[in-house]
């Protein structure tokens, strides 16, 4: 499946920190920021995360809600919410089955090793279920207040 802007973003049910079922089609009604991250605690998703924290108040009077993917487990994704003091959803998509259906599942490679993992990036979801706005590779800094500013801009 190619994503195409315009068009309805890839379904989805994942188990979020709780271990309950969240789906795509539950979140209708709201703009949906689905940001796909590659590991709990690690600095730049740290970063990331607390950003999306710091901006919540600010996404949610526009009607948008934030949704955290990785592939991590349930209980560590409850353990970096409680860290963090994280008010959004995180989902755990351990076999990357979400991931690959936004093609964010990639061959990485980091000091001469190759392996895959997720390629940090976020996707804007209308009201409607479609897809508004892709970022790929993002790079953390700045990056929170591009995806509220692009809602803010086009969606609100």
């Amino acid at each position: 499946m190619t994503l195409e802007l315009g068009k309805p973003a890839p379904s989805f049910t994942l188990p979020n920190q709780e271990g309950k079922e969240v789906s795509l089609e539950d979140l209708k009604g709201k703009h949906v920021v689905l940001y796909f991250y590659p590991k709990d605690m690690t600095p730049g998703c740290t970063t990331e995360a607390c950003d999306f924290r710091d901006n919540h108040e600010s996404f949610a009077e526009l009607n948008a809600v934030i949704v955290g993917v990785s592939p991590d487990p349930v209980k560590s994704h409850q353990k970096f919410i409680d860290k963090h003091d994280l008010p959004f959803l995180l989902l755990a998509d351990e076999e990357h089955k979400v991931a690959d259906a936004y093609d964010v599942w990639k061959l990485k490679k980091n000091f001469g090793r190759e392996y895959y993992g997720v390629e940090r990036s976020t996707f804007i979801i209308d009201k409607e279920g479609n897809l508004q706005k892709e970022y790929r590779k993002v790079r953390v800094d700045g990056h929170v207040k591009d995806a509220l500013n692009f809602i803010r801009e086009n969606l609100a």
